[in-house]
């Protein structure tokens, strides 16, 4: 099958109460309301001529599709936050309070690229300082790099462990699985019924999640090229080398996507499955609603283009006349 007849890869994004969804043009959220209704939110993605050069250069295009991705995505969540937990006309301007709240949820619902962003030099550096404090125990540039990453997978699965605790969070990581749901359903031809989508598996190669695993991986091979002595150095070179652990770990992630199929080669991509046992959770069914309604909507302005399709919130903050209804 030529690169133009392949079908288009979608990609999505667990929110408070909804999901997000994206194209190569589009992104659209559907969110649940307090009253039980849904809601919509749509933001473009403007293709500038220097990213999209920049997406096509292997080990730069994953800092790209990062950047472009935190920036859409906090959009996306900003607006679930807003609107989840208030009836439809109550909406108000955001307070400072208000405001501080969203900083937290943020911070701690994180588990995508955008808190990937703000949470990969506590991730990068603690380890290897934990590390330095034990090398009385595992001296030598090998053993340091080993108990650096051991402590790094660590410190990964307990955050994740922790704030799945949460209520909030339980929640979102089953948004996250209804996400996977659907893009199962959908890769695999069949239609996006209910039914359909709960019999798949809430695990998916192209997962984030995979992503931050990859990053542990990729980054304890990369270490072994670079200078180990003096300790400073190593730190410099630990925050110096978080692109480049960031590039080559997006190349890994889509190399073991294109291996999914291909027996034997497919167990390469399990260790980043294994990783969103922890993420994802199963969805109920009125979730996966709502991941149906938000990948539906995608498709529709797919089909259509946006400015024949009525969303309740567009991009631009202005109130659309009419309310989509779901059947």
């Amino acid at each position: 099958m030529s690169k133009k007849q392949q079908p288009p890869t979608y990609g999505g994004q667990a929110l408070i109460e909804g999901v997000m969804f994206g194209s190569k043009n589009h992104t659209v959220t559907a969110i649940r309301r307090k009253d039980d209704s849904l809601d919509y939110f749509y933001v473009p993605k403007e293709q500038k001529p220097l990213s999209a050069k920049l997406k096509r250069i292997p080990f730069i295009r994953g800092i790209v599709a990062l950047v472009e991705s935190a920036g859409i995505g906090s959009r996306h969540l900003t607006f679930a936050n807003e609107r989840y937990d208030v009836m439809p006309g109550e909406e108000v301007e955001p307070t400072e309070e208000e405001t501080s709240k969203l900083g937290m949820i943020i911070g701690v619902a994180a588990i995508g690229v955008l808190s990937f962003l703000f949470g990969k030099f506590v991730f990068t550096l603690v380890p290897v300082f934990l590390a330095q404090m034990l090398e009385f125990m595992a001296p030598g540039k090998t053993a340091q790099i080993l108990l650096e990453s051991f402590f790094k997978l660590a410190l990964l699965l307990i955050y994740i462990s922790l704030i799945s605790m949460t209520p909030l969070i339980k929640r979102v990581f089953k948004y996250h699985g209804a996400e996977h749901k659907v893009i199962n359903t959908y890769e695999n031809g069949l239609p996006l019924t209910v039914e359909n989508v709960q019999s798949q598996s809430r695990l998916h190669y192209r997962c984030g999640s995979s992503f931050l695993l990859f990053t542990v991986i990729v980054g304890m091979f990369i270490y072994f090229f670079v200078p180990y002595d003096p300790f400073w150095l190593r730190i410099v070179n630990r925050i110096l080398l978080i692109p480049v652990v960031i590039g080559v770990s997006f190349e890994v992630l889509q190399f073991t996507n294109s291996l999914r199929n291909i027996p034997v080669l497919k167990y390469l991509g399990y260790p980043g499955l294994w990783l969103q046992l922890l993420t994802t959770k199963e969805p109920e069914d009125d979730q996966v609603e709502v991941a149906i309604a938000s990948f539906n909507k995608l498709l529709e302005i797919e089909e259509r283009g946006i400015e024949n399709v009525e969303i309740l919130k567009s991009t631009d903050g202005k109130e659309q006349e009419t309310t989509v209804p779901v059947n």
